[in-house]
């Protein structure tokens, strides 16, 4: 397989790295312009543009919303039609990331200042959040699970979710996930048409607070035009994979990691980074073995001879700084010391630490979130999570006597502002 090699002694490293990385995530003019016309639509006419979007696109019959909700026994339906072996996977699954968000849940607090002030922060969940879910014969039930689950851990109180089914076609999995998740009520909508439903309500489906999980080109440029309106989680790039290797690991396993990123599409990133070149050359044949038995073969090519790289550095110092600069969506330490290694990463969505944890089991089980920042956007963001359906407000409660000592320095500032009315509101409570 043809993958671009980098090597840090080269005067351009960083150039070609920087060309590598480089992803345009805007869309362009004509997928704007429908999706502005299909947000517009919906806003205005409500349920009757949303059951002419989902016949269009998704070849329904619809003739009314009712039609396009999906009734709670037919979600138990699937859960309880899942073999046994399914449901005690998805269950386990369910399990471990409901334990990890718990973890997670932002608690209120305060404190009592010697005059009786108090400051504090009241936490509160968001009232209403929708879930996208992409559909048809795709089959994303860990999408479901990571984006419900901590919804319902932070206490949202309602849980909508959609996904398109076209023609008719759903997963029984996704709808199994569903009702294993707790999600309250289910539309079989997708594309802008759903995004616009849940950012501006119709006659059936209410307005939500909140849209995450992933979709499309179309369903990501919808998010980003009704964000304002309602909050998104993140405008999510092509998956990404950085395993950062000493070259003690076996090289067919670095190669398969690599590969599980591959495999989502042509447009995906799976990068190597080692200062062992012997070790580098072993994985480059172990790709050339694997790829011949992988089922997605052509998108694994397609994908790491487009965006892939292979780079060896001069030390593993070099490498871990590489690592920061990245700032991978998946990071994989497959090294010594994993765990001491790891406090050096300071930009990444997840990391994962030792030979033996691969990426694949965050994505399905490990517990973390797998909706992670992608695109470099590591540098300033974090995972998807419970704290993402949360809200703070600040607690301020004066006394008397603390209400007299803030309005002096309230009142010496305001003035110097120019807003009078700002420190004499301050001023009337001074002793």
């Amino acid at each position: 397989m043809n993958i671009q090699k980098l090597n840090t002694n080269e005067p351009d490293f960083w150039k070609k790295l920087d060309k590598r990385l480089a992803w345009d995530s805007a869309s362009d003019q004509s997928v704007v312009d429908t999706v502005s016309g299909i947000l517009k639509d919906v806003k205005d006419l409500g349920d009757k543009s949303v059951i002419k979007f989902t016949n269009i696109f998704d070849g329904m019959c619809a003739t009314s919303m009712e039609h396009l909700e999906i009734p709670k026994s037919k979600l138990e339906f699937a859960l309880d039609g899942l073999s046994t072996k399914e449901y005690k996977a998805l269950k386990k699954a369910a399990d471990r990331i409901e334990s990890y968000a718990e973890h997670q849940k932002m608690e209120s607090w305060s404190y009592t200042e010697a005059d009786g002030t108090v400051l504090g922060q009241q936490v509160t969940p968001l009232d209403r959040v929708g879930l996208y879910v992409p559909g048809g014969k795709a089959a994303y039930p860990s999408s479901v699970l990571m984006n419900a689950i901590p919804a319902k851990v932070a206490g949202v109180k309602e849980l909508i979710m959609v996904v398109p089914t076209p023609a008719g076609q759903f997963s029984p999995l996704v709808f199994a996930a569903a009702e294993l998740a707790g999600v309250d009520r289910v539309f079989s909508i997708g594309g802008a048409q759903a995004i616009a439903a849940l950012a501006y309500g119709t006659e059936s489906i209410p307005q939500v607070d909140k849209i995450v999980g992933p979709g499309n080109i179309y369903v990501a440029t919808a998010k980003r035009m009704v964000f304002g309106t309602v909050g998104i989680d993140m405008i999510a790039g092509p998956s990404e994979i950085l395993v950062v290797c000493d070259g003690k690991t076996d090289p067919d396993w670095i190669a398969m990691d690599l590969f599980s990123q591959a495999e989502h599409d042509e447009d995906a990133q799976s990068i190597l980074v080692s200062p062992d070149a012997e070790f580098i050359e072993k994985v480059m044949q172990s790709i050339d073995k694997l790829i011949e038995d992988m089922p997605r073969a052509q998108i694994i090519r397609a994908s790491m001879e487009g965006r892939g790289a292979v780079i060896q550095t001069k030390n593993m110092d070099e490498a871990i700084e590489i690592a920061n600069y990245i700032a991978p969506e998946h990071l994989e330490l497959s090294v010594d010391n994993a765990e001491e290694v790891a406090k050096q990463i300071r930009h990444a969505g997840a990391i994962f630490m030792g030979r033996y944890t691969a990426e694949a089991l965050g994505d399905y089980c490990a517990g973390p979130n797998h909706v992670l920042p992608t695109s470099r956007t590591a540098r300033f963001s974090s995972p998807l999570g419970v704290y993402d359906f949360q809200k703070r407000s600040s607690l301020i409660g004066c006394s008397a006597e603390g209400a007299s000592e803030l309005g002096e320095i309230a009142s010496v500032l305001a003035h110097g502002e120019g807003l009078t009315a700002h420190a004499r509101s301050a001023e009337y409570r001074i002793k």
